[in-house]
């Protein structure tokens, strides 16, 4: 009977019948896998959205929307919050394809992962060198009336958990997180008020072999999504660059976080506006002059010129490219001394992912950060790390056409051709999730043609269908969709 019904469903989803005549198995000709693979081919037409929006609205479906302002009685505005997005379940195929990336690189370089509380003291974030990251906070008073803020970056979150557990942290400790952060800032492609971020630090290595390690799992991650030192670069520089000029110029110490987070504004407000910010910190005009000009080098040995040879600077970076030598990703490094990163508890080496054409804006940013735990409270440590965020990497992939559309899969789809056949194929659905596989039991009464597409669309390895004739014998037939084979098995072999 449920041959019969299996043959017609057939020619009603493909106008072809399985051929042979054998109880057991068929096998399609090639023009007939033919119509499978096309129907194949106009399944799943999910299309990444969300990941890849970008701009000034709210992202809905992968479009920039903004709220009408009309609404039908009683109905509430379906947009998110402006900054923020929704995820589809196709988008979170691609986001899940993302994040398993991140965490296969950090695995492979044998990291922990932890994770810590979105909402954080506000004290954690507060700091007065003038960084943009301090008027970005989403911050407030909870109920308790205690000032707390959401994460606008995981860093100072790893610092507490460090401080938290002390001495009894055994060294070097190397942790990675990926989590959601938040800053209220202006959104431009690439840039969101809610991101997700990708961390990978060190903690109790004080050489600049931990940058070095650091620096290799990034470039692992560009090569495992496609992309090559063609279209992606890191630059790389040193705080002690611009702290060895300032001291020079006799800028005294307590300016020089200050002068840090002006200095790295220049590629986006340009010199004339970075010497405008720096006068009006009381930098003298040749000071001013003598920073900028030693921004503009391009190489190391005109780092060691203007420094000297013994400089820690020069000695920190010569050492950083050996090593990178040594792992093989020397070509993707660019020594730009004007890289100082915009957080002022950088200490010393400092990296940024870029786009080789520049369309983009840093796709990660790192570095070393040994008196973080002081600034706490705490013993200063040792430590190195970056952040990676989602969102210019997806526009990155998007741009060089290697974005992925992650399809949805299951392994099996059961369908019971009866309802009294309905506790059946339940308890056959439960015996193959059990056994590991993923089952997509179908709960409602469907034709044999909308099982075939429904199968198909899920991208699923089988079809069983538990018929009556084939359900007294204690049988199953099960439709292989990857060989073009069904054949009628027992069902307490299924598996």
């Amino acid at each position: 009977m449920l041959r019969d019904r299996l043959h017609r469903g057939a020619n009603r989803a493909h106008q072809r019948p399985f051929t042979g005549a054998s109880p057991t198995c068929h096998r399609l000709s090639g023009q007939k896998r033919h119509g499978w693979l096309a129907m194949s081919a106009a399944s799943d037409t999910a299309t990444v959205t969300t990941l890849k929006a970008a701009g000034e609205g709210r992202t809905v479906a992968g479009k920039i929307t903004e709220p009408t302002g009309k609404t039908d009685k009683g109905m509430i505005d379906t947009q998110p919050p402006r900054g923020t997005r929704d995820f589809f379940p196709e988008d979170m195929r691609l986001r899940n394809w993302l994040f398993g990336e991140f965490a296969a690189v950090s695995t492979a370089f044998g990291f922990e992962q932890f994770d810590a509380p979105v909402l954080e003291s506000e004290e954690l974030f507060v700091r007065k060198a003038g960084e943009e990251i301090t008027d970005q906070l989403y911050n407030f008073e909870d109920k308790g009336q205690r000032r707390v803020a959401l994460r606008p970056e995981l860093t100072p979150s790893l610092a507490r958990l460090v401080l938290q557990r002390g001495k009894t942290l055994p060294l070097p400790a190397k942790w990675f997180a990926i989590g959601q952060c938040w800053r209220y800032e202006r959104m431009t492609r690439g840039r969101r008020r809610e991101h997700y971020q990708w961390n990978m630090d060190i903690v109790g290595v004080s050489g600049v072999e931990a940058e070095a390690e650091l620096l290799a799992a990034v470039v692992m991650l560009f090569e495992r999504v496609g992309l090559s030192s063609r279209d992606v670069g890191i630059k790389v520089s040193s705080r002690k660059v611009l702290q060895s000029v300032m001291s020079q110029f006799g800028v005294p110490p307590e300016s020089f976080a200050k002068v840090c987070v002006i200095v790295d504004k220049l590629d986006k407000i340009g010199r004339v506006k970075v010497e405008s910010e720096l006068a009006d910190l009381g930098v003298a005009p040749s000071t001013i002059d003598g920073v900028l000009s030693a921004m503009s080098l391009t190489s190391l040995e005109q780092l060691a010129d203007l420094l000297g040879p013994n400089s820690e600077a020069v000695q920190d970076l010569t050492r950083l490219f050996q090593l990178a030598e040594g792992y093989g990703y020397k070509e993707w490094l660019v020594f730009d001394p004007s890289v100082v990163r915009g957080l002022a508890y950088y200490t010393g080496v400092v990296f940024e992912g870029f786009d080789r054409e520049g369309k983009l804006r840093a796709i990660c940013g790192g570095g070393r950060y040994d008196r973080l735990l002081g600034a706490f409270g705490g013993d200063n440590a040792p430590m190195a790390g970056f952040g990676f965020g989602d969102a210019v990497i997806v526009e990155l992939l998007k741009e060089s056409g290697k974005l992925p559309a992650p399809p949805h899969r299951v392994d099996d789809v059961v369908v019971p051709l009866d309802a009294s056949l309905r506790p059946a194929a339940s308890g056959i659905a439960s015996r193959l999730r059990r056994g590991g596989r993923s089952v997509d039991l179908v709960l409602e009464a469907k034709k044999m043609k909308w099982a075939f597409k429904h199968a198909e669309k899920l991208n699923a390895s089988r079809l069983v269908l538990v018929g009556a004739s084939e359900w007294e014998r204690g049988n199953v037939v099960v439709k292989d969709l990857a060989k073009f084979e069904q054949m009628e098995v027992p069902a307490d072999s299924l598996v």
